[in-house]
């Protein structure tokens, strides 16, 4: 756990505020991309060029074998040294280099504008997706993402360079501003139609984040990540906070305002803090292993913590 001093040194590092999102501050993930490491860890079924493997062979530039030459392989292929000590052709075989899209969906709603630390869950989301985006723009891969608050959702459909990461980022500062202005207003917005969405952009083949607290999935919701696992492999970067885990200990009462309703919160009492860390472990339990059903590989990250600290943890 970082010190108040520590804290206040990492704000100052990071241009951060713990509340307010920048551009500034996320431009710090861009040194940071190295934390993050982005290799495939399925077969890729898409079949456009760039720097990860594809399963079947090739002309390319990573080399796979050496096999029997075949009326039809190029000529330019032969492995004359094999071929000159068996007394037999052979040709090599290479393994084409394939290009996966990375995208990232970035949850702004009303759930995520919460911290009782260090940052909000949305702030930690946002240097999350900023963080993949500047570790997918150094291996040369393509970006696109969704981000979206309990209003409206921003698209950008995959393209390459740090161009594509800094819309993204402007895309991340812009949805967390019109989220704060508007926190106090109904969700319009449902987590599954998002996700509807980006089963339409995410191609064959590509990399998801999915950067949440996944505090709003319902049936629907479930259902649209099933559908996605099914040809993209999908990273779940779980937010949460200390408090969503286990109530501090306090001398009397606590009178909290949500949303404009007020409730009180009975520090003091022993028994009733116990029995919220129990409930809470229930319902994170019930909600993790629903996800990783639904085909995620989880990731668990909190919002009283620097995201570079925890990188190096894990």
């Amino acid at each position: 756990m970082q010190t108040q001093f520590d804290q206040q040194q990492w704000f100052a590092q990071s241009h951060s505020d713990g509340v307010n999102l920048s551009l500034k501050e996320l431009m710090y993930y861009k040194v940071k991309a190295q934390l993050l490491e982005l290799a495939p860890k399925a077969k890729i079924k898409n079949s456009l060029t760039g720097q990860y493997l594809a399963p079947h062979k090739g002309r390319g530039m990573e080399f796979a074998e050496v096999r029997h030459y075949q009326q039809g392989d190029d000529i330019r292929s032969i492995d004359w040294r094999v071929t000159a000590r068996t007394g037999q052709t052979h040709t090599k075989l290479f393994q084409e280099e394939k290009e996966r899209p990375v995208f990232i969906f970035s949850d702004f709603s009303n759930s995520m504008l919460f911290g009782s630390a260090l940052l909000l869950k949305s702030i930690q989301a946002a240097h999350i997706s900023a963080l993949v985006a500047w570790s997918a723009c150094q291996r040369g891969d393509r970006i696109g993402g969704i981000v979206f608050n309990q209003h409206n959702h921003l698209e950008l459909k995959p393209s390459s360079r740090e161009k594509a990461v800094l819309k993204l980022c402007h895309n991340l500062c812009a949805s967390h501003q019109q989220a704060l202005e508007n926190i106090d207003t109904p969700s319009s917005n449902h987590f599954s139609d998002h996700l509807k969405r980006l089963n339409h952009l995410a191609k064959p083949g590509s990399l998801v984040y999915l950067v949440s607290d996944f505090n709003n999935l319902d049936d629907a919701s479930f259902k649209q990540l099933e559908l996605l696992s099914r040809h993209c492999e999908l990273i779940g970067c779980h937010i949460s906070d200390p408090f969503e885990h286990q109530l501090p200990a306090f001398k009397e009462a606590v009178t909290v305002n949500t949303h404009g309703q007020d409730f009180t919160l009975p520090l003091m009492d022993n028994g009733f803090r116990d029995q919220y860390a129990k409930n809470a472990k229930t319902a994170f339990d019930t909600r993790l292993t629903r996800l990783t059903k639904s085909g995620l590989n989880l990731i668990a990250f909190n919002a009283a913590t620097a995201l570079e600290l925890q990188l190096v943890r894990k």
